[in-house]
């Protein structure tokens, strides 16, 4: 296992829309194990592939034992909105009120290629619409109102890129 580099805002490599995986062998199985050291090492609960530069549809998530590799996800159902602090590895020391679903269904695969569909609640629902946005190119940044964009963009010393 290998410690990887997470990319931080503004890096444009965290805006690419990742690509579907297909194929689900050994390469796969190593960069699961390489983004949970690196994840665990961040004290993070959430990693998606995009974050150490790999534009791929996949993201390991652990909240309280529930532990996932997801592969392709698709969220299909969301419902309800809960408010609640959030930070992200690539905005580190940022931490902002995002408001997300309260409970989703998703359908993904693992890194074996099984097909699941549950339903999140709670935490773990907003960590995995968090890692799916990641996916599609989408920041914790541009959940915020333009005052707060322009506040963290400052804070981090970084000139406006993006959104």
């Amino acid at each position: 296992m290998a410690v990887l580099n997470v990319l931080e805002y503004p890096d444009p490599a965290l805006r690419v829309t990742a690509s579907e995986v297909s194929e689900f062998g050994h390469a796969l199985k190593k960069l699961v194990a390489d983004m949970w050291e690196t994840m665990y090492l961040s004290k993070g609960v959430g990693l998606a592939a995009p974050q150490v530069g790999k534009p791929v549809r996949l993201f390991v998530a652990d909240w309280e034992g529930n532990r996932r590799v997801v592969v392709n996800p698709g969220i299909v159902e969301a419902d309800g909105a809960e408010r609640s602090d959030e930070g992200c590895l690539s905005f580190p020391g940022i931490y902002e009120r995002v408001t997300r679903p309260a409970k989703i269904r998703i359908v993904y695969r693992d890194e074996n290629g099984k097909r699941h569909d549950e339903t999140a609640e709670g935490y773990l629902a907003r960590v995995m619409s968090h890692e799916t946005d990641h996916l599609d190119g989408k920041l914790l940044i541009d959940n915020l109102s333009a005052l707060k964009r322009a506040f963290i963009r400052k804070k981090m010393g970084k000139k406006p890129r993006g959104r």
